[in-house]
């Protein structure tokens, strides 16, 4: 980027850097008390992340930081092993940053940076409506000014409408929480506008000016001065699965996050992002923060585009915010003491709104409702269990939708049509002409172990529902793009069967790395080579020529 960089970008990159910051600081403090972590290391993970991918990672616009949608899954974690310790709590995120980190760049160098797309659309929507969801909640309690004990989400609301009928909210706290949120919302119409800036420091005023603090207006009180030090995080009698998971299940959802606003981004510029790169250079961010007294990071989707609305050409933006946010520090640390917490609980449920997407499950209703019921089945599993559960739910659920539609796929016998080249399914075209003693079997998947005993089973069974005796099985195997060791020995067996019962078994249009798999299985011998095909219609070719037949 040095070699490239341009003296025109300099001014851009300083300003952009500048009103970049003015987000930096409260969106920070915000989503490290949503974290379950004091608000001060929010201003830890936002600096060093912001240095450690200026070096590392790959895009030049991308603005890294706590995050809404990374809040729920550590708070589950912190909440359940910190037992109300700040200190226990900041040791348990560090370490989940550090997980994170080490995850991400191994990932990385091994070139898996493909593993987020295992997640289909309807799953990514159910587990991040699901987190918004849990955000939300999880964020009600400070704007009524109660303190409730971390149960789930579910029993967390209903913790919450008891404590309120009970009278136990500060009206006040309430006022300064909902009349930041609006003003949020209002704002966020106005592009150029710094809406989250202006409604903290509204907030912050109110309570300075009145005293609210003393009548019962939690505030963020005094923060220490300085910057972060090295620091090894340990925290003893630790659940270190819990964190394990919670680290891993953070990774996912942060890269998730980062490659699809890295591409958004990228497309803009026209220019290309190693997704793997990308991988790498969050997970160098997510382990500086760890190191440096941070918590889990992920790229931002409303501090990006206000970098790019600056002017930002470079990440030299991100470099200005974290030296601003490091004088801050320095220099005025107590500029923050009187800010509510109401108002930061604003801020995070205005970005968990912007989390939830409605509008595109009711197209995918629309279009096909299995899928929106199984988005809703991750929102609530999510809602239920907590974020971390409902997460790794999630993940199984992928798993086994995409096995799911190679364990049963569609398959057809094929006939020719009066008019269309090519052969066709005879049960979308029925007037088809099927040739007698051949048998045409096209398998629409892959071929592994959890469809190998059905592909036999089927071929098997439409040579017995074939109007005429099969002499020929051709299976047109175009889609086949993989084999493996059981569908091998599953081929083997149907050989042998189907030769006992004097039919041969053909192939036409395998894919070349499928019939090299199958020259690796010695299945090539028992086959025969002449059994191969270029195309179905050579393979029919022959089989007219071998039996003299002529078609009508």
């Amino acid at each position: 980027m040095l070699k490239e960089y341009q003296a025109g970008w300099l001014a851009h990159d300083l300003a952009a850097g500048l009103v970049l910051t003015t987000m930096l600081v409260p969106v920070g403090i915000a989503y490290a008390e949503a974290s379950g972590v004091s608000g001060v290391y929010g201003l830890y993970a936002t600096m060093i992340p912001l240095l450690a991918y200026a070096l590392f990672g790959p895009s030049r616009i991308l603005v890294l930081g706590p995050d809404s949608s990374l809040a729920a899954p550590i708070l589950a974690v912190v909440v359940q092993i910190s037992g109300g310790d700040p200190s226990r709590a900041i040791g348990v995120a560090s370490m989940m940053a550090i997980i994170t980190g080490v995850l991400c760049i191994v990932m990385g160098f091994l070139r898996l940076g493909f593993i987020t797309e295992l997640l289909s659309k309807p799953i990514r929507y159910g587990y991040m409506n699901g987190i918004a969801f849990t955000v939300l909640i999880s964020q009600l309690p400070k704007i009524f000014a109660i303190s409730i004990d971390e149960k789930g989400p579910l029993r967390n609301l209903l913790s919450l409408v008891k404590a309120i009928a009970s009278g136990e909210t500060n009206w006040y706290s309430f006022a300064i929480g909902a009349g930041s949120l609006v003003l949020i919302l209002f704002l966020k119409r106005f592009e150029r506008l710094p809406g989250i800036l202006i409604a903290v420091v509204l907030a912050t005023l109110c309570v300075s000016v009145f005293g609210l603090d003393s009548i019962g207006v939690k505030v963020l009180g005094r923060i220490p001065q300085g910057l972060p030090a090295f620091s090894i995080p340990w925290v003893s009698d630790a659940d270190l699965v819990k964190i394990l998971l919670g680290g891993s299940a953070v990774a996912l959802i942060a890269f998730a996050d980062t490659s699809v606003l890295s591409r958004t981004f990228a497309a803009r510029f026209r220019s290309r992002v190693d997704p793997n790169q990308e991988m790498v250079g969050l997970g160098v961010a997510n382990l500086a923060a760890g190191f440096f007294q941070g918590f889990p990071i992920s790229s931002s989707s409303s501090r990006t585009p206000v970098a790019e609305a600056a002017g930002a050409r470079t990440q030299l933006t991100g470099v200005v915010g974290a030296l601003a946010v490091a004088v801050l520090l320095m220099v005025a640390p107590n500029l923050m003491q009187y800010l509510p917490n109401s108002a930061l609980a604003a801020v995070v449920i205005a970005a968990a709104i912007g989390l939830f997407e409605i509008a595109d499950l009711k197209r995918i209703y629309r279009i096909q409702q299995w899928e929106f019921w199984l988005s809703l089945g991750c929102f609530a599993a999510v809602a239920v269990f907590g974020a971390i559960p409902g997460i790794c739910l999630a993940v199984v659920i992928a798993i086994i939708e995409f096995l799911w539609d190679g364990w049963r796929p569609h398959f057809a016998i094929l006939g020719r049509v009066d008019g269309l080249r090519g052969f066709h399914d005879i049960e979308r075209y029925p007037d088809a002409k099927r040739i007698p003693g051949l048998l045409l079997f096209r398998w629409d998947a892959p071929l592994f172990f959890a469809n190998a005993e059905l592909f036999q089973e089927r071929l098997l069974e439409v040579i017995e529902e074939s109007p005429t005796p099969v002499r020929r099985v051709v299976v047109a195997a175009e889609p086949v793009t993989s084999i493996d060791v059981t569908s091998a020995d599953m081929l083997r067996e149907l050989s042998r069967t189907l030769s006992d019962r004097d039919i041969a078994l053909h192939f036409a249009e395998m894919k070349d790395p499928v019939r090299d798999k199958l020259k690796r299985f010695d299945l090539m011998e028992l086959i025969g080579g002449d059994s191969f095909h270029p195309t179905v219609g050579s393979a029919v070719d022959d089989y007219l020529n071998e039996f003299g037949i002529t078609e009508d």
